[in-house]
């Protein structure tokens, strides 16, 4: 039965479903907070998602039968991870670093091989929804929409006279899904539910509750590793178990509940109600023998929803929502807005057609996609958020700690969304616990933590490859602690919150510190860099013609090193404490290799001035100064920005989704907003879903029917990476100053934003026309001195907390 499921659901992801006859719904205005389409979805692509930061949904609106992808953030294959998987590693180092000072690049690569552990483990899919109606497939007047102001999906139809309209949402303060099925004539109502999953399950009635119950793999491989055998393993004693609860209550007909299904028959009004719940107890606890009673916590929610109203739970799930979505405005000031499906409209769109509707609809997006899929803590949004139909999803859906999982969380901040910042907040604190074992047996650092290239649910910090078989260019990196604690400065510098600082950022900023302290090395000129060093996931071309990974002195870690040690000296400084550490600091700082322009006015990527192998790709790392840091600006380092500049117009801007969201906010730090804005149009060309295109991946990113980000496939960072360069370009900020359309495109003439935040503890307003700032509203949020800069002019004021400060395009305050 198993086998066949798998089949037929790999087939729903190739064909979907027919619906011989459908018509677009009757003309109605476009809303700016709307995705809708006049077919159901065929891929997963094209499918509406629903989340509340931990339970999520994708909503394909079929007609004779809708299918209802599942998932749980805290449902993934494996258990807690042995950090001291390979407790000798550290002993190649001093070979490792022996060959790199011969200059024996070959000999480096060959030898750091042996720095290498397990492969992170895989987000899993929880299951699939059925609902199969009895429905003719003679349809009329179709609609399927996601109102992201309200986290709410329907789908509404026409068959035969009667019209029937489902509801879909996912309810974060009750913890529940709710699916309402409503028609405009009595008894039209027939429809079974059942539950299928990928995973190991089994289904069975209690009472009238249809319960599935199952458990994860302990182990799923990399999907990049290929048909490999035993790629997926199961034991019943072994990994996370899941509970999914579905009952209904229904007005007028009946409603019966088989070991396999829900059927109802002749209803008016029907509310199905689903409860998810694992075992999943932390990081660092086994959940099949330490987990959390998954079939407790289902059994409770479902038996509290039930207990309200729907429109008590609608009317709470949308009051907890709004509280985050509505803080941020953005109107782009366009009254030409097509009214066409949303797929149609982003066809349009990449032809040349303006829609500037559709361009503040995708930053929104991205804020929506942030509420919905980060609520747990511990818990970060992965590659695909929450979303994955796949038992071993497109690079495990994990944590790529090399930029992916930074990247879902630039928009976090100053998107005012910093309640969404902190699982990933509170996950770096997982990682640190493995990460001291890993600094100590993979690197011979016993100062500090570590954390490389991937991560997962379970906080593994060890450099993958499985022992030796992984290419260095993308195994063996160690930056990942340097680069997730800038975060916790960042939020710090957002809210002011010192507790915060000084009770948990500053210990982990402090451990991250003290690991590249130790790490770093002389060179033969008395500088100091990282030996061995990769320059994430790109490849360097020698004079002689070698290629390789390994080397010394990378500029993309000595960036982060930077970035990490100028935060951590501040952070000291407000705590008052750790003078000494303070002082050996600055001292490393001032001894790291400098930055060097190349010959060819780039800035290097390497510690010399070799060529690249692929000089259009997709990474950037050695711009981390740039963006996401803050140390390199056409203001205070023109050279080093330049560089920068001359660099990405080597790379080009053809390139995947998530490289092309990073360089949107990389050209608004250039203060070049046409050419942000260039990347940003680029970065919503319409792309087929996958199981529709001819060819299998590749080619530049985009976007897909529903809006989510082709890296291909679909990676969610690109959409957070998109929505954060709206408003780089729009506002930026520093520790010092919040600069006032820095990178104002010249497309976006006229427009306003609401309720964006910048460092130092303040929400931004703003209205401009033609091109100029009419005015700003500055709340203070924390009470500290506000520095505006616009076009050259800079005013500071004092600010008391919760006051706002108004001023005109002049930036002289209004009294």
């Amino acid at each position: 039965m198993k086998d066949t499921f798998m089949k037929q659901r790999a087939a729903c992801l190739i064909i979907g479903f027919l619906v011989e006859l459908m018509v677009p719904s009757v003309i109605s205005a476009q809303s700016a907070d709307v995705l809708w389409y006049n077919k159901p979805a065929q891929y997963f692509e094209e499918s509406l998602v629903l989340g509340n930061g931990k339970h999520g949904a994708t909503v394909f609106g079929g007609v004779s039968s809708d299918q209802i992808y599942l998932n749980d953030a805290t449902l993934w294959s494996g258990e807690p991870v042995d950090p001291n998987m390979n407790p000798d590693a550290h002993k190649y180092i001093p070979s490792i670093r022996e060959a790199l000072a011969r200059e024996d690049y070959k000999l480096a690569e060959q030898l750091n091989r042996n720095i290498q552990g397990k492969f992170s483990q895989s987000y899993a899919p929880l299951g699939t929804m059925f609902i199969d109606f009895k429905h003719s497939a003679d349809v009329k007047n179709y609609r399927r929409e996601l109102d992201i102001s309200n986290a709410i999906a329907t789908v509404h139809y026409e068959v035969k006279g009667v019209t029937f309209q489902r509801e879909y949402f996912v309810s974060q303060p009750d913890q529940i899904m709710i699916v309402r099925l409503t028609a405009n004539k009595k008894s039209s109502l027939n429809f079974d539910v059942k539950f299928r999953s990928l995973l190991k399950y089994s289904v069975s009635k209690n009472e009238s509750v249809l319960q599935a119950e199952g458990y994860a793999p302990y182990h799923a491989e990399p999907s990049y590793r290929g048909n490999i055998a035993d790629a997926v393993r199961f034991d019943e004693k072994k990994g996370t178990r899941f509970s999914t609860y579905m009952a209904v209550k229904n007005k007028g007909g009946n409603a019966i509940v088989s070991d396999s299904a829900i059927h109802v028959t002749h209803a008016d009004e029907v509310v199905l109600y689903v409860s998810m719940a694992t075992s999943f107890n932390g990081f660092d606890k086994n959940p099949a023998t330490n987990g959390v009673d998954n079939k407790a916590l289902a059994r409770k929610q479902l038996s509290s929803a039930m207990g309200k109203s729907v429109d008590s739970i609608r009317s709470r799930h949308i009051g907890d929502y709004q509280s985050f979505f509505e803080r941020v405005k953005l109107d782009l000031s366009d009254a030409n807005v097509p009214d066409l499906p949303t797929d149609e409209r982003l066809k349009k769109y990449t032809e040349g057609t303006d829609d500037k509707n559709l361009e503040a609809l995708y930053f929104q997006y991205g804020r929506y996609l942030l509420i919905s899929s980060s609520r747990t803590e511990g818990v970060p949004a992965n590659l695909q958020g929450i979303w994955n139909p796949y038992i071993r999803p497109p690079w495990s859906s994990n944590y790529t700690m090399n930029i992916n999982v930074e990247e879902n969380y630039w928009l976090a901040e100053s998107g005012n969304l910093s309640e969404m910042h902190s699982p990933f907040l509170s996950f770096i604190g997982n990682v640190a616990t493995t990460g001291k074992v890993t600094a100590k047996t993979f690197y011979g650092v016993g100062q500090g933590w570590a954390a490389c290239h991937n991560s997962d649910i379970w906080a593994m910090s060890n450099p993958v490859g499985d022992f030796g078989k992984g290419d260095p260019v993308w195994a063996c990196w160690n930056m990942g602690g340097t680069w997730a604690v800038t975060h916790l400065w960042d939020h710090y510098l957002y809210t002011n919150d010192k507790k915060f600082l000084r009770g948990y950022a500053y210990p982990l900023m402090k451990g991250a510190a003290e690991f590249s302290l130790t790490w770093l090395v002389p060179d033969k000129n008395g500088y100091l860099v990282t030996s061995p060093s990769t320059s994430p996931e790109n490849v360097y071309v020698t004079p002689d013609g070698f290629k390789g990974a390994t080397l010394y002195g990378a500029t993309s870690d000595l960036a982060m090193i930077r970035e990490c040690f100028l935060q951590t000296i501040k952070a000291s400084e407000e705590l008052k404490i750790d003078d000494d550490l303070r002082n050996r600091l600055q001292h490393a700082l001032e001894k790291l290799y400098p930055y060097q322009v190349g010959k060819k006015g780039n800035l290097q990527e390497w510690y010399h001035d070799w060529e690249d192998a692929e000089p259009q790709h997709r990474h950037q790392s050695h711009l981390f100064g740039l963006h996401p840091g803050n140390h390199i600006t056409p203001m205070t380092t023109p050279e080093l920005a330049n560089a920068c500049r001359k660099t990405l117009e080597i790379k080009g801007d053809e390139t995947t989704g998530w490289s092309k969201g990073w360089r949107i906010n990389l050209w608004a730090r250039l203060r070049d907003g046409n050419r942000a804005y260039k990347l940003f149009r680029e970065l919503l060309t319409y792309v087929e879903p996958d199981g529709a295109r001819k060819t299998s991946y590749g080619g530049g990113g985009g976007t897909y029917p529903n809006l989510f980000d082709a890296h291909p496939p679909f990676q969610i960072d690109g959409n957070f990476g998109g929505a954060a360069g709206v408003i780089e370009m729009i506002m930026q900020s520093d520790e010092n100053q919040v600069y006032l359309l820095p990178a104002l495109p010249d497309a976006w003439r006229s427009g306003s934003v609401s309720g964006i935040c910048a460092r130092g503890g303040f929400e931004i307003s703003m209205r401009w026309k033609d091109g100029k700032l009419s005015d700003a509203t500055v709340r203070s949020k924390s009470g500290n001195k506000c520095t505006l800069s616009y076009q050259g002019k800079v005013v500071t004021f004092a600010t008391v907390a919760g006051s706002e400060y108004r001023l005109d395009g002049a930036l002289i305050l209004k009294r």
